[in-house]
């Protein structure tokens, strides 16, 4: 198994980005730094400008269209009036004129149907814009995962990073496919309204717009005493999946103490909590529609009144009126519209900003230009004058010197916290040394390509890792190419042929999730058969026997024998009586190399490693 590529399964759950509809007060995560982040942003799209700008210019267009339309309605009611008033007061040659507004049906018949076509168009390109500039930022996401040093996970756990990889990159790609479309003709619309309106009647504009700043006094209000309940539901359903999935995490436990009623209790009452909260935070949120509509309401009323009496005083034609009140219901839509996108354009710029922290995340040091391969490698290590901090201030490892021979099988031992699986770590240079240096074959590590020095290894840790697939799959993983022979014959070595042939599919049986239909010892053995077939120089063996039974622990025993035959070994034990043939023992304890020596020698001196091995067959007795 190459070294190089060890990982760990975990799951996580994402929703779509926001949608449209009403207003919702919801508190939104606002971004640190706003205009930065916006115009960062902005510059994924600059790429795609030309698209952007045929994005605009359909919308401006497809929205224009629109707004001429009631204009057009209001025409054909005006002359349909005129007409029928004529034949009432009996006019002579009076008729209705069909002729001329079946022009204006057809004409509105053409605007409509060139609306939709340009919707269509601007969708179309939008869509393509949108999901190709998130193709780009998650491949520039995925990149820079690889190139974090280890020290970047340690200090982040995986459901962060999947949230940013995943939650607040869907988030930017909803965005960008509906708010920047829903902007541009929101804008458009008001604009457009407005000019349409001035051109009908200034009184009536001026009596609509009076009642904007009404609207705005109650969505403030009622928004300030909405945001605590909101707050309150956000706090809540935490706590609920927090105590669900320690629940059902640790079902066994529970079960084990008998806590399934404190545990049902416990959930009764986050639940009540959120449900409290939750009902009112939606129901106090829900009055806004009721009242914005009884606001516009009002507004069409003035409009009304107003119209009508300037119709009657002919200032204005009878259509004019029914086209104001048209445009009237158009103008409430795109400020609407824009309160709902200030939310997520808020909650996405600050989406935009978590993804940006990970973008800037310090990077490994990068490979020298002249950076060598070890070609066929032998398998000498050593280690001199290296030193290792964590965290600054603070040494782990200090002045450690190793020199470990072609073929050697070096133990590693020492209480918890030593920095036995650091000294494995630095090694394979996750870390990089605070002093001293590595070398593999007299070639200094860090002037190596990691991708060669990590080809090096191969690993058997005491988490197995298996990815869902056919056991054939997982053994061949890490080597590309392989027969079913060189499989197989691998499985064999590893001990692992004889199980893998009494299951109903051998080598074909897929593994499921977490490769829960075979046991924790045929795990390894597949781990073991894995690296074999990987053929490494030099392997690294992580407490390989911790987890399983004895009798199982002798035949993975038996493995890895055949493992380390011929190849530079370091095995990090937890049993003692494991390492009794290793070539050299290093007694680790604080980060130093305490004792060294063969396994006779150190339990002569009676010393650190005595005292380790006597205490654990004390314990095991």
């Amino acid at each position: 198994m190459n070294g190089g590529r060890v990982g760990r399964r975990f799951n996580g759950k994402h929703g779509g980005g926001p949608g449209t509809g009403p207003p919702m007060v919801r508190p939104v995560e606002k971004a640190k730094d706003f205009k930065g982040t916006l115009i960062r942003l902005l510059g994924y799209l600059k790429p795609r400008r030309y698209q952007l700008l045929a994005v605009f210019g359909t919308a401006v267009l497809g929205t224009l269209f629109n707004i001429v339309s009631p204009k057009l309605i209001g025409a054909a009611i005006t002359r349909l009036f005129d007409d029928v008033m004529s034949l009432i007061q009996g006019v002579p040659g009076a008729g209705i004129d069909f002729k001329y507004i079946l022009h204006i049906l057809l004409v509105l018949g053409g605007l409509y149907i060139f609306s939709a076509l340009f919707s269509y168009l601007q969708n179309y390109i939008m869509s393509s814009v949108a999901q190709l500039t998130v193709y780009d930022l998650r491949k520039e996401v995925n990149h820079k995962l690889a190139r974090l040093p280890l020290r970047f996970y340690d200090a982040h756990t995986h459901g962060e990073i999947l949230s940013r990889v995943v939650n607040d990159i869907d988030n930017i790609s909803s965005t960008l496919q509906q708010s920047i479309i829903q902007l541009v003709t929101s804008l458009v619309t008001l604009v457009g309204v407005i000019v349409m309106m001035l051109t009908i009647s200034p009184l009536m504009t001026f009596l609509l717009v009076l009642i904007l700043p009404l609207s705005f006094i109650v969505t403030r209000a009622i928004a300030s005493r909405s945001q605590k309940f909101f707050v309150g539901q956000q706090k809540a359903l935490g706590e609920l999946n927090g105590h669900v999935e320690e629940m059902y995490t640790g079902h066994l436990v529970v079960k084990a103490f008998g806590y399934e009623d404190k545990s049902i209790a416990r959930f009764e009452e986050i639940n009540a909590k959120l449900y409290h909260s939750g009902w009112r935070a939606l129901f106090i949120s829900g009055i806004i529609m009721p009242l914005m509509n009884f606001i516009n309401n009002i507004g069409y009323v003035m409009v009304c009144v107003v119209g009508g009496v300037l119709v009657t005083r002919q200032a204005i034609k009878i259509g004019d009126v029914q086209a104001f009140i048209q445009y009237a219901r158009q103008f409430s839509h795109p400020i609407t519209q824009a309160a709902n996108m200030a939310n997520i354009i808020q909650s996405t710029i600050a989406s935009a900003e978590r993804v940006f922290e990970l973008l800037d995340e310090p990077e490994q040091v990068p490979e020298p230009h002249d950076a060598g391969v070890i070609i066929s490698p032998k398998g000498e290590v050593k280690f001199s004058g290296v030193s290792f901090s964590y965290q600054q201030d603070v040494p782990l490892i200090e002045n450690l010197d190793i020199d470990v021979r072609s073929g050697q099988t070096v133990a590693i031992v020492g209480p918890t916290g030593a920095g036995k699986t650091t000294l494995v770590n630095l090694l394979m240079r996750f870390y990089e040394l605070d002093d001293g240096q590595i070398t593999i074959d007299g070639i200094n590590i860090a002037r190596l390509k990691r991708g060669n020095l990590r080809s090096l290894f191969g690993m058997v840790l005491q988490d197995t890792w298996l990815f869902n697939g056919t056991i054939r799959d997982n053994i061949a993983y890490g080597r590309e190419g392989v027969t079913e022979a060189e499989v197989i014959q691998a499985a064999r070595a590893a001990g692992a042929d004889h199980f893998i042939r009494t299951l109903p599919d051998g080598y074909d049986t897929l593994l499921n999730e977490e490769a829960s239909n075979i046991s924790q010892g045929q795990k390894q053995l597949l781990s073991i058969a894995r690296a074999i077939l990987a053929d490494p120089a030099i392997l690294i063996l992580d407490e390989a026997t911790s987890s399983v039974d004895t009798r199982t622990e002798i035949k993975i025993q038996k493995a890895m024998n055949e493992l380390r035959r011929g190849r530079t070994s370091f095995v990090i034990a937890h049993r003692l009586s494991t390492i009794r043939d290793a070539d050299l023992i290093l007694v680790m304890d604080k980060g130093r190399v305490v004792e060294k020596g063969r396994h006779e020698e150190l339990l002569a001196r009676d010393g650190f490693y005595a005292d380790l091995y006597y205490s654990q067959f004390a314990e095991e007795a």
